[in-house]
């Protein structure tokens, strides 16, 4: 259900925009539609599509959440040393040496994080930061889940150079063979079908995007579980984990799969309107003030300009949400100072008004905020902190 934008401005009244809000009803009911897609399977919080701590403990306290997906090294020794989590997987490789070196002098934090590698030259990165010698690394790798078809087609993220049973076995048995290492997992993250709708609007291409995701999703799961069989023959995994808010239905059925990894789907930005399995409820939103009316169907907003990563379209822009009848002006888009708005309900807005937003992409809002206004109940009842807000950069 929509919350009006009278009931947001009350709530927040006395707070001066740009500000943003965490609807808590929105974010819990959020978490419970991820557990129960999940279907028993356990649920790996992914801190970078949160990125605010209260937020993050609120959902590894939920039941079906277990372990949390950090997005760099140093911000997973942070959540070990805050006790954030015993389990915490780094899913990008890592390339900071001090962060090694913390990681190797921390022995809580040894057996608390797991690195994910692809190639034997992350090792050697790894013992050039700390020598041959160094205490034994948690180590996850990571199988390539990209769909090609044909030689000359990639479609998906382009994450590692393995893509084969074949070369998940002969990397394992180099990891295992390496003194200080130790093999835990195993990760492969089908971003062609986690994180692109199937539901846009367009009658073509959402039949097209379907097409794909059934073939590719079938076709992952056949080379995921020979891979999982042929890094076994090698070494026992700890965990198998793959999917993401957009995939966890498909996921969840590759019998090999022990975790699926979700965080977006908490949020409920909107790369996330456009798809078939699940509706995710807006849970974060930023309020800006109107501080020009230049004619009478636009109102200027001022600040605005949260252009989410990703390749330059209109689909990384954020849009305006409430009051509903807004949009943006497709020459000006959303400015660093100003966000022009037009529409029907641009003609009842005065300077001075709030114009409440939605971003494009889950956590990186946390970015432009120091602190989330957390509303329970049509009030305000307390503020946290982002990343921001702690001083904490891990971009």
């Amino acid at each position: 259900m929509t919350t009006s934008a009278t009931t947001y401005d009350t709530v927040t009244k006395d707070l001066d925009p740009p500000l943003a809000l965490v609807d808590l009803a929105a974010f819990d009911a959020n978490a419970a539609d991820l557990v129960e897609r999940a279907a028993g399977l356990p649920i790996r919080l992914v801190s970078k599509s949160v990125r605010c701590r209260y937020l993050i403990e609120r959902a590894l306290a939920t039941p079906g959440f277990a372990g949390l997906m950090c997005y760099s090294l140093a911000e997973a020794l942070w959540h070990a040393g805050l006790g954030t989590s015993d389990d915490i997987l780094v899913a990008y490789p890592t390339a900071d040496f001090g962060a090694l070196r913390a990681l190797a002098a921390d022995e809580r934090a040894r057996a608390t994080i797991t690195i994910v590698v692809d190639s034997a030259e992350h090792l050697d990165l790894v013992d050039a930061a700390l020598g041959h010698d160094h205490p034994e690394i948690r180590v996850c790798l990571e199988l390539d889940a990209s769909w090609r078809p044909l030689p000359f087609v990639h479609v998906g993220t382009r994450r590692s150079p393995v893509f084969t049973a074949k070369q998940a076995a002969a990397l394992a048995r180099k990891i295992v063979a390496r003194q200080g290492f130790r093999l835990t997992g195993l990760m492969a993250y089908e971003g062609q079908i986690a994180g692109l709708g199937d539901a846009t609007g367009s009658r073509v291409n959402d039949l097209a995007v379907r097409w794909m995701q059934c073939r590719s999703s079938a076709e992952l799961s056949r080379r995921r579980t020979a891979a999982v069989e042929a890094v076994r023959e090698v070494t026992d995994l700890e965990f198998v984990n793959g999917g993401g808010s957009g995939s966890i239905e498909l996921t969840r059925a590759d019998r090999v799969v022990t975790e699926v990894a979700a965080g977006s789907g908490l949020i409920g930005s909107t790369l996330f309107d456009g798809y078939t399995r699940f509706h995710p409820q807006p849970a974060v939103l930023f309020a800006l003030p109107v501080v020009h009316k230049p004619s009478r169907r636009i109102a200027t907003l001022y600040s605005g300009g949260f252009v989410a990563s990703g390749p330059a379209s209109a689909s990384r822009l954020p849009s305006p949400y409430l009051p509903e009848g807004l949009r943006l002006l497709p020459f000006e888009g959303a400015g660093e100072v100003q966000t022009p708005v037009t529409g029907k309900a641009a003609r009842d807005l005065r300077v001075g008004d709030r114009v409440w937003m939605r971003h494009a992409k889950a956590g990186e809002l946390a970015e432009r905020f120091d602190a989330y206004h957390v509303v329970v109940d049509g009030r305000v009842e307390r503020t946290v902190p982002t990343y921001r807000g702690e001083h904490q950069n891990f971009g």
